[in-house]
């Protein structure tokens, strides 16, 4: 089934090494692409990530650029690889990755008496405990439960963190927080990426 999918759909297959870094060349969303009008194609994308000189990237762009399917396909072609599956881009090679953690969407939980912003927050205080040196983190929009001076607040918080932490987790934070991208000139490892 693997195999037959990767003919059909174009995958090429990956590197899974024992390195600390993400490395993907014109990745592709293998549900999204499947889902474009006839004569349509994806637009792919690059990500690298290691834990020495890009460990955060930070994502900006307008509604519907494709900020979140970037993270998403980000996830999925780290998850297929490490199934031995081959993978929607045109190369990849990948670190082990022990754990995927998202916090992505919003969600409430109000039978349990938890907001949006609580089950945001909830979601995030476990990802920061739980993270390793081979973990990959999604955050989207991190801190738009709340206002947005606030957000803005715990959404650096977050990525500040991360970036300091002993544990240099590989991480996409997309967001339209413009402010984030002020920690690129003030960390070492945090880029910014613009997706139009």
């Amino acid at each position: 089934g693997l195999a037959k999918a990767a003919i059909t759909n174009n995958y090429s297959k990956p590197e899974v090494n024992e390195t600390l870094k993400i490395e993907i060349k014109d990745g592709r969303h293998p549900v999204i692409e499947k889902f474009l009008n006839v004569g349509e194609e994806y637009i792919p994308n690059d990500i690298y990530l290691d834990n020495k000189t890009q460990q955060i990237i930070i994502i900006t762009g307008p509604n519907m650029s494709g900020k979140s399917a970037l993270l998403r396909q980000t996830a999925l072609i780290v998850l297929m690889a490490q199934i031995g599956c081959h993978v929607p881009c045109d190369d990849a090679k990948i670190g082990l990755v022990d754990k995927i953690f998202s916090r992505v969407g919003a969600s409430d939980n109000i039978s349990q008496g938890e907001s949006t912003f609580m089950v945001e927050m909830n979601e995030s205080a476990s990802i920061l405990n739980n993270l390793t040196d081979n973990s990959l983190i999604l955050l989207d929009e991190i801190g738009r439960g709340t206002s947005t001076f606030d957000g803005v607040s715990i959404a650096w918080s977050i990525a500040e963190f991360l970036h300091n932490n002993q544990l240099r987790a590989k991480t996409l934070f997309a967001t339209h927080y413009h402010e984030l991208n002020e920690m690129a000139e003030r960390f070492e490892r945090i880029e910014n990426f613009h997706v139009s």
